[in-house]
């Protein structure tokens, strides 16, 4: 059945802004080309856009060409205003970008372990309020949160989870309270996957399973692009995923004898100073950079006994990797977080090497690209995306906005 003219425009507009955001600035030229679109049908839509304040004139295509069909059209980045924040056990870190996600101003605060409930978030939320205020930004659209944690599949919520800061929670309807945004929250391993997919070591597979190796060890689930959170949003919690090796087993309440057992900061400090490698006092817990990534550099750059190291830290990933293979065959796993990137690719080379040896699936072992910043990077992604579905979708059209081209719909006869 054919487009009405409402949808086909609504589809048409969208694919325009789709292809200024990936390739702009373009001129109406160009945009026909690469839409397929009549001449009169992009410059319809090209009136509208500007008219609903989405995009503007930004310059010429050359100064040999001059006149209407040299303009060059850009996304009005300044349509509406963006913030992420980094939520971790005692710090809270803050961007605030424009629409297309450019940073325009960013903060970390350091919040003590002995801070109240009440006090935390109102040190966070003053953080976003005053970092905002620095960009020049008016009232925020959208702020995506990544904190550690289980989200509620049907309410969207951060679960009351024990051995996590109640500031956490609070900050999150603190937030929703005080601002006129929408405010979004995501477990943080799901939002470095979201990151490492879209601008990171996975932008080429839509399956793939993030591995995140910091002070602990999670990990997140993409299936065909999209994110898999499980029936209670546990999907990924592999610090208890029950492995040998360990002293014991893990329990309802605890981790320890789980996987976090090998491959948390703590032991793996520990098998690092075993071969004779330091770790700088007090590097293994806190949110500092976790000692564990310290200790992987150290011995990439020839500490101690660093092949004997690295090789014992890579059968240790390899037990957890060979799990998850085992079950979900995703075709690729990232080492993510801080000490997936400190190994970088020496590190997973050794872990693919030996995963070979324990799994008959194919998996390839890759090293994420985004370190630290990758739960940040997710986060604002969240918020651009849901700023610009919203924005970019007339009342009533229903569209979703993807990353994916597509032709354009010709306007009914």
């Amino acid at each position: 059945m054919p487009a009405s003219p409402s949808t086909a425009r609504a589809i048409n507009d969208r694919l325009a802004l789709r292809l200024l955001q990936q390739d702009g600035p373009l001129t109406a030229t160009q945009l026909k080309t690469l839409t397929g679109l009549s001449r009169p049908t992009v410059a319809d839509l090209v009136e509208r856009l500007q008219g609903a304040g989405l995009i503007r004139v930004v310059g010429e295509a050359g100064a040999e060409r001059r006149g209407p069909n040299a303009r060059l059209y850009g996304i009005a980045a300044d349509r509406a205003h963006l913030a992420a924040l980094d939520v971790r056990t005692g710090s809270v870190a803050v961007v605030v970008a424009d629409l297309l996600g450019t940073t325009l101003a960013e903060a970390t605060l350091p919040i003590g372990s002995d801070t109240g409930t009440e006090a935390a978030a109102e040190q966070a939320a003053a953080l976003l309020e005053r970092t905002a205020r620095e960009a020049g930004a008016g009232p925020l659209h959208s702020v995506g949160i990544g904190a550690p944690g289980l989200i509620d599949p049907v309410t969207g919520e951060l679960r009351d989870t024990s051995g996590l800061p109640a500031w956490h929670r609070r900050l999150v309807r603190v937030l929703q309270q005080r601002l006129p945004a929408t405010v979004l929250v995501e477990n943080e391993t799901n939002l470095a996957a979201v990151a490492e997919h879209r601008v990171g070591a996975a932008a080429d597979h839509d399956t793939f399973v993030l591995f995140w190796l910091g002070h602990g060890v999670g990990a997140a689930v993409m299936l065909d692009g999209k994110l898999r959170r499980g029936a209670s949003g546990g999907a990924g919690e592999i610090g208890f995923l029950p492995v040998p090796g360990t002293a014991g087993a893990p329990s309802a309440l605890n981790c320890d004898g789980g996987f976090h057992s090998l491959v948390g900061s703590a032991p793996v400090c520990e098998l690092a100073a075993a071969h004779g490698i330091a770790v700088p006092p007090g590097a293994a817990e806190g949110d500092k950079e976790p000692g564990a990534a310290s200790a992987v550099r150290a011995a990439l750059a020839g500490e101690g006994d660093g092949e004997g190291f690295l090789d014992a830290l890579a059968g240790r990933l390899a037990l957890g990797v060979a799990a998850i293979a085992a079950v979900l065959d995703p075709g690729c796993v990232l080492l993510a977080g801080e000490v997936g990137h400190a190994g970088g690719d020496a590190l997973a080379a050794r872990v693919e090497e030996r995963l070979t040896l324990m799994s008959p699936l194919r998996t390839e072992v890759r090293a994420g690209r985004l370190g630290g910043a990758a739960v940040l990077r997710g986060a604002l992604l969240a918020a651009r995306d849901a700023a610009q579905d919203e924005l970019f979708t007339p009342a009533g059209q229903g569209l979703s906005f993807g990353s994916r081209r597509a032709c354009g719909v010709p306007d009914p006869a």
